[in-house]
């Protein structure tokens, strides 16, 4: 249980930290010394501040929060989460859009309240359970270990292996 809440705890810092940069790079972007390079392409700006965002959480919670996790880093798994970030986004937008459209709701405190507080709530426990099923999921053998680490827990577990293999004179090499 503590090492569920420790993880927990890492994905929110880690999604915190991609938000840090998301926010800053959409407004180096757009606002640096006033008016930033991409000033007038304010949309094209917040793509690639998100794309920044997505490559930090990604190496984050790769590198953190699912450091026990055996599987590694490839352009595969990148874009299975960037896929994955997107439906979040779209459950995010979908909470902000009920709100507006269906329940005629528009003014600043419905829209942040809809859109930021609950669909940034939902998006994350999505975010949560899809990346650790699909990007990080377990393995059956457990966290990463050495094969000697390995090989020991197999022992523990079928100790009667070891005395066929002695009956057989099979060697395992360490």
């Amino acid at each position: 249980m503590l090492s569920q809440i420790k993880k927990m705890a890492t994905f929110l810092v880690v999604g915190g930290v991609g938000f840090v940069v998301d926010a800053a790079c959409f407004n180096l972007l757009v606002y640096w010394g006033g008016r930033g390079p991409m000033f007038d392409e304010p949309i094209v700006a917040k793509v690639i501040a998100i794309l920044v965002a997505t490559l930090v959480t990604f190496v984050g919670n790769a590198l953190l929060t699912y450091r026990h996790r055996s599987s590694k880093l490839s352009f595969r798994l990148l874009v299975l989460y960037s896929l994955l970030n997107v439906a979040a986004i779209i459950l995010q937008l979908a909470c902000l859009g009920f709100s507006r459209y269906v329940l005629g709701l528009s003014d600043p405190v419905a829209d942040n309240v809809s859109g930021t507080i609950i669909g940034q709530a939902l998006a994350t426990v999505f975010r949560y359970w899809s990346y650790g099923r699909w990007v990080f999921p377990e393995t059956q053998a457990g966290p990463r270990s050495s094969p000697a680490e390995s090989r020991r827990r197999q022992k523990r577990l079928r100790p009667e292996a070891d005395q066929n293999d002695m009956r057989t004179g099979n060697r395992h090499n360490a």
